[in-house]
C-alpha cells in the first residue's frame, strides 16, 4: 500500500513580502497607525527587495481599497474579521491591479491564512473568493475611481465642486511618479533616467525605482521632492548671503534649495529624529545649514531677511503619495492644526527684519489652511502685505494664483502625472 509522502511542503514564492505587506495594511486599517511609523520595524528583517515589495503592495492596495471591496463585496455574506479581510483586499489588488496571476496569489493567501490559528478556518473561504475574483478581472475597469472618506470629501466639496474633487480622487488613484530636484543640469539628469524635466524644473522619473541605487544619489547631486513641495523654496528664491529661516524643516528638501542657492540657511525643526535626516541629506549633497532642534513657537533668532513656514499640517495635498491618510485620520485634530498655523504665522513674522519676506505654505486641499489663513494674518497684522509677483515663476499656470496665494491640486498636469496639492503665499512685513 503506497503511504502519503511526509516531506515538506516547498515554501511558497513571494511569502515574506506578502505577510509584511499584510501586517502594515493591519497596522494601518485597524491600529490607525500612519505607514511611515510601522514600516521599518515590521520589515526590518526582510531583504531589501521584500521590503520595498511589501511597501509597494500595500501602498498600492491603500490606493485602491474601496475597489477592492467594491469586488469583494457580493462574494461576502458577511464581512470577516479585518485581518482575513486585509488578505483578502491585497489577493484582490494583485490580481485585479497588478495582473498576477492568480494560482500564486491565491496559494500565498491562503498559506498567511494558516499561520494565524485565530484565521486559519477562512483559507478555505480566502481561496474560494480569490478565486472568483479571478475570474471577474475584467469588472475591475468599469469600477468609479476611489473615493475620499466622507469627512474630507464634503468639505472638499464645498470648496471646489463635485466635478473637482472626482478629478483629484482619480489622480489620487493613478499614484504619483518620482520626482527630484537637482543641483545642476535638470536636462542631462533627465536624459540619464529617461525622465521629462517639468514646466517648473523639477526632473520626472516614471516606473518603479530604488532610489538609493539611482545614479548621483550617493554623490549627492539630486534629492526627491514632489513638484509642488519645490515651489516654495523657488518662489522664495534668496539671493546669495541672505539669512533665511526653514522654520519647520523636515526633512529638507526646502533647507537644501535654499542652501544650494546661496543663502546663510538655519534649519528649525521640534524632532530630533527628523532633523537628523536633514544632517544626513546635507553631507550626502555637500551642502550646509545651521540646524536647530527647538519648538518654532519657543525659539528667538533673528531678525532673518525670509522665513519659508511649510506649517505643520492635514497633509490631505499628499494623498496621492501617501493613501494611507484617510484610512488613519478622521478630521478631530484639524481644529488645532489651524490654531497652530495661525500662531506659527504669528511668530514667523516677528522673527522678519522690517521689509523682511516670508513665504508660508501647506500641503494641503483645505481653504483653511491656506485662503484662509491669509485672510485672518492680514487681519491681525496692520502693514502686512501680500507679495504675490513673486509666485509667477517659470511653469506655475496663471489661473493656478488666486487672490490670495497660489494653489496646486493632484488633478493639474494630468498628462505628466499629476502633482501633490499645495498652498502656497508671499508675505511682506512692513
Amino acid at each position: 500500500m503506497k503511504t502519503r509522502s511526509s516531506a515538506p511542503r516547498p515554501p511558497v514564492a513571494g511569502l515574506d513580502a506578502r505577510r509584511a505587506a499584510l501586517a502594515l495594511l493591519d497596522a494601518v486599517t485597524v491600529e490607525k497607525r500612519l505607514l511611515s511609523e510601522v514600516l521599518l520595524p515590521r520589515t526590518r528583517d526582510l531583504s531589501p527587495e521584500d521590503r520595498a515589495r511589501a511597501q509597494r503592495l500595500v501602498t498600492d492596495c491603500l490606493r485602491v481599497i474601496d475597489r477592492c471591496d467594491r469586488m469583494l463585496g457580493p462574494h461576502l455574506a458577511k464581512r470577516p474579521a479585518p485581518h482575513v479581510m486585509n488578505a483578502l483586499r491585497l489577493g484582490v489588488c494583485e490580481i485585479c491591479a497588478e495582473g498576477e496571476a492568480a494560482h500564486g496569489v491565491v496559494n500565498a493567501y491562503v498559506a498567511l491564512m494558516q499561520e494565524r490559528p485565530k484565521s486559519s478556518h477562512f483559507k478555505g473561504l480566502v481561496n474560494a473568493v480569490l478565486r472568483r475574483i479571478d475570474g471577474e478581472r475584467a469588472k475591475w475597469e468599469t469600477l468609479p475611481a476611489p473615493m475620499l472618506p466622507k469627512w474630507l470629501r464634503k468639505p472638499l466639496i464645498a470648496d471646489f465642486g463635485k466635478a473637482t474633487v472626482a478629478a483629484m480622487e482619480a489622480a489620487q488613484a493613478r499614484g504619483a511618479p518620482l520626482d527630484l530636484t537637482v543641483k545642476g543640469d535638470a536636462a542631462g539628469w533627465a536624459e540619464r533616467f529617461g525622465g521629462v524635466v517639468l514646466p517648473t524644473g523639477s526632473v520626472r522619473l516614471e516606473g518603479q525605482v530604488q532610489v538609493t541605487r539611482l545614479e548621483g544619489f550617493e554623490a549627492g547631486d539630486w534629492w526627491v521632492q514632489d513638484a509642488a513641495a519645490a515651489l516654495p523654496a523657488r518662489i522664495l528664491a534668496p539671493e546669495p548671503g541672505m539669512r533665511v529661516l526653514d522654520m519647520c524643516a523636515a526633512p529638507g528638501g526646502k533647507t537644501m534649495q535654499l542652501a544650494a542657492m546661496g543663502a546663510e540657511v538655519t534649519a528649525l525643526d521640534i524632532s530630533e529624529s527628523r532633523m537628523a535626516r536633514v544632517r544626513e541629506n546635507l553631507t550626502r549633497c555637500g551642502l550646509a545649514a545651521e540646524t536647530v532642534v527647538a519648538d518654532a513657537l519657543d525659539y528667538v533668532g533673528g531678525p532673518f531677511d525670509a522665513i519659508l513656514l511649510d506649517a505643520p499640517c492635514t497633509a490631505t495635498g499628499t494623498i496621492r503619495r501617501h493613501p494611507d491618510l484617510p484610512q488613519v485620520k478622521d478630521g478631530t485634530e484639524f481644529p488645532g492644526l489651524f490654531e497652530l498655523q495661525e500662531h506659527l504665522i504669528d511668530r514667523a513674522l516677528g522673527m522678519l527684519r522690517p521689509g523682511g519676506r516670508l513665504v508660508y505654505c501647506t500641503c494641503s486641499l483645505l481653504i483653511d489652511e491656506g485662503e484662509e489663513q491669509v485672510r485672518d494674518a492680514l487681519a491681525r497684522h496692520p502693514g502686512l502685505t501680500l507679495d504675490l509677483d513673486r509666485l509667477r515663476i517659470d511653469g506655475v499656470e496663471p489661473d493656478w494664483i488666486g487672490p490670495e496665494g497660489l494653489r496646486t491640486r493632484p488633478d493639474f498636469w494630468p498628462e505628466l502625472g499629476g502633482m501633490d496639492g499645495f498652498f502656497i503665499t508671499g508675505f511682506r512685513r512692513g
